[in-house]
């Protein structure tokens, strides 16, 4: 006999995982659809450049704490050898003083009254008691010597001790910087590794094509420059058009933004210091209008730097991977101001 049974119905939780695991796919589906699309190369580009203005402001902090910690480090070793040398006068004056007691002991230990009854000769007595006053005065004299000289050293060690302080200080921040423009020019090649090969390719093309035909065929126009020495270190700097960017370097094989003016100008005789945080003070700042060859012209919150070469054109170390070459400078990011050295 056939079995009229009611078909087993669906438990409620199995209604209901299923019902979770269905509204999971939809979501999963929803959000796979409205996921941002792969970067276009121009997009992939842009922020690649981005990033590289980035490590190239940490640069300039790193070759600040540099210079800071070199001058620091000769400071510390001009103390410490002056505390050796304070040192080694201060022994030799106890040397002295222990010299002078001895002679003293050596005088005898009687009350003078008593050696004056004593001495079958009292002229010679009174000679040698004067010469005795003679060596207690000394005596007293190399005391307070060695008091001023301990004084002096003890000064000339904290000094150290301090600039020693200050010199851990800066290297921790050298370590610090350093690790930020590392770390900047890592995610630049992980973005770049979302390119295809031939993208790559085609981009590091363009960019070389870009960087000849700024070079070869630049047009700098006839403005006068701003002062023989500018138009000297521009003539420097443009003997360097196709050496690579390398960070902290400044030549002769390769440099950085600021590296690269700093040897330029030297050529021209004229010593400006190292950084473009510093390098912002070592002229007279003036606006884009006034602009003349040969003025430093500055971008990006003072992070770059470059030489302006007239008709609107600025001759720079871009960042890591480029050579030094004149650029348009709507292409350098924010113009801040020009220094005329």
């Amino acid at each position: 006999m056939a079995s009229h049974r009611r078909p087993k119905q669906p438990s409620r939780m199995r209604v209901t995982v299923l019902t979770a695991t269905a509204a999971a796919a939809v979501a999963l589906s929803s959000q796979a659809a409205q996921a941002d699309p792969k970067p276009t190369k121009e997009e992939v580009k842009a922020k690649v450049d981005k990033l590289y203005h980035e490590a190239e402001a940490a640069t300039e902090k790193y070759n600040g704490a540099k210079e800071q910690q070199d001058k620091l480090k000769k400071e510390v070793d001009a103390l410490q050898d002056k505390a050796a040398r304070s040192q080694e006068e201060l022994n030799n004056l106890r040397g002295e003083l222990g010299s002078l007691a001895t002679a003293q002991y050596r005088s005898g230990g009687l009350d003078p009254s008593v050696q004056l009854l004593l001495s079958s000769d009292p002229d010679t007595f009174l000679d040698q008691a004067s010469a005795l006053d003679q060596l207690t005065a000394k005596q007293a004299e190399s005391l307070q010597k060695i008091q001023a000289k301990q004084r002096a050293l003890a000064q000339q060690r904290k000094e150290a001790q301090s600039k020693l302080g200050d010199l851990a200080d800066v290297r921790k921040t050298l370590g610090e910087n350093k690790k930020k423009y590392q770390g900047k020019l890592a995610d630049a090649r992980a973005l770049l590794n979302t390119l295809t090969a031939a993208e790559r390719a085609k981009m590091e093309e363009q960019d070389k094509r870009a960087s000849r035909a700024a070079s070869e065929r630049v047009d700098l126009g006839n403005e006068a420059p701003a002062s023989g020495r500018g138009a000297a270190a521009l003539a420097a700097a443009a003997t360097q058009i196709g050496k690579p960017y390398a960070s902290g370097q400044s030549g002769p094989y390769s440099y950085d933004c600021s590296g690269l003016t700093q040897w330029a100008f030297g050529q021209a005789g004229v010593q400006i210091s190292r950084t473009t945080y510093t390098q912002v003070n070592d002229g007279v700042r003036i606006g884009r209008s006034a602009l003349q060859p040969g003025d430093l012209v500055f971008f990006s919150n003072t992070t770059h730097v470059g030489i302006y070469a007239g008709n609107n054109q600025v001759l720079h170390a871009p960042y890591p991977g480029k050579n030094v070459r004149y650029e348009a400078m709507q292409y350098l990011g924010s113009f801040q101001f020009g220094v005329r050295i």
